[in-house]
């Protein structure tokens, strides 16, 4: 009798000796079939083309300013110290209609002179509101419960593009008394959502003579030719192509809501990017290290050992016999040992898998901060296979 294995499956209450065998078998055969499938390299993932590239021309742009914070409890910038706050004070009175005496020193506590920022996105338009960020510039303690007054935001250009104000929603809070203090977070930053609003727009970016600028965010040449295989697979024509390894152009309509829906199909195509260069980032100051995966070490034999120095000074009282006439001194004497740990020479074995590379430096017990050097050395002897860059 020959069953099929789809006859098998469905039968789970049924308790004839030849369908328990054959269920036990399909059991069996899919856990295979699962095993194969987890032991074969994986495909490379596809993006979306709008996170592997942007279009040129639409990008969002800085915008800063200088302003006045106040109603501050008592945590304002201390005046003498300060000189520019009140200045910044005396002018935006004198502009209210308010003269104050010349001469007049002002002794302020609740307000603090800061810079305000703020990110003007492509095709905003005027009343249009931008979240804006508020750091103190001068000594004031914390910016808690203070309100940013009337201030201009410039552009690269000197032109004013939005106008900030509001109050401050700052994320610490701190309190100090008799010389202690405990603070949470920092006091001297504050946010304002939705505290600017645009008063002018930046001029709309239109493609010339209906070509598009492409640019990616990586270069590589590899992964452009796909780029512009993608591309003119889903629109046709021979719409893209590559100027060189990050810049594709890509040909658009001229009519507005054409482009948007051209732009938009564009966004949303899948494209594998290449396989990247194999890379090590070494962080000096943390002492991370990170590499991809397509990182890879060549058999070499290692050797490391530490070698530390300890001084030890403790104070020694000399003190005079009786009755000499001499005085107490008090000399330091210290105590130099040297330590070397002993460095055994170890074998790595060459590995062609992120996995065997990190087996293998593990198995030389060594810190980050040593695996720094050894990486470094091993790239210089040719056996790892990747670029080294330091941050």
């Amino acid at each position: 009798m020959t069953l099929r294995l789809a006859d098998c499956l469905p039968f789970r209450s049924v308790r004839h000796p030849v369908l328990i065998a054959c269920r036990r078998a399909a059991q069996i055969l899919l856990g295979a079939v699962a095993l194969l499938a987890l032991a074969l390299p994986q495909a490379a993932h596809a993006e979306r083309l709008k996170n592997l590239a942007s279009f040129q021309g639409v990008r969002d742009n800085p915008l800063v300013g200088y302003g006045l914070v106040v109603g501050l409890d008592n945590t304002g910038d201390q005046t003498m110290q300060t000189p520019f706050t009140t200045q910044s004070l005396s002018n935006m009175l004198s502009q209210l209609g308010i003269t104050l005496p010349e001469g007049r020193n002002m002794q302020l506590k609740n307000v603090a002179a800061v810079m305000v920022t703020a990110t003007l996105p492509p095709f905003a338009q005027p009343g249009s509101q931008l979240d804006v960020v508020v750091s103190s510039m001068g000594n004031a303690k914390s910016l808690r419960g203070g309100t940013l007054l009337m201030t201009p935001l410039k552009g690269a250009d000197g032109q004013v593009y939005a106008i900030a104000q509001g109050n401050l929603l700052v994320g610490g809070a701190g309190a100090s008394a008799n010389g202690s203090k405990v603070q949470i977070n920092q006091l001297a930053v504050g946010r304002i959502s939705n505290g600017a609003i645009v008063e002018r727009a930046v001029p709309s970016f239109q493609p010339e003579n209906g070509l598009l600028t492409l640019e990616l965010k990586t270069t590589d040449y590899g992964t452009a030719e796909r780029v512009v295989d993608a591309i003119n697979r889903n629109i046709g024509g021979g719409a893209a192509s590559a100027l060189d390894g990050r810049v594709v152009q890509v040909r658009v309509p001229t009519e507005p809501s054409q482009r948007v829906a051209t732009l938009a199909r564009i966004e949303n195509i899948d494209v594998t990017p290449a396989k990247a260069a194999a890379k090590v980032i070494l962080n000096a100051r943390t002492g991370s290290i990170v590499m991809n995966q397509e990182v890879t070490v060549q058999d070499c034999a290692i050797a490391h050992g530490n070698l530390s120095v300890v001084i030890n000074t403790q104070p020694v009282i000399s003190q005079p016999a009786p009755f000499s006439g001499g005085e107490t001194v008090v000399a330091p004497v210290s105590e130099i040992s040297l330590k070397r740990d002993s460095g055994s020479l170890q074998m790595i074995k060459g590995g062609a898998s992120l996995t065997a590379v990190v087996r293998g430096l593990n198995s030389l017990g060594a810190t980050p901060a040593d695996l720094q050097t050894i990486l470094e050395a091993m790239r210089s002897a040719g056996a790892l296979r990747a670029e080294l860059e330091i941050i």
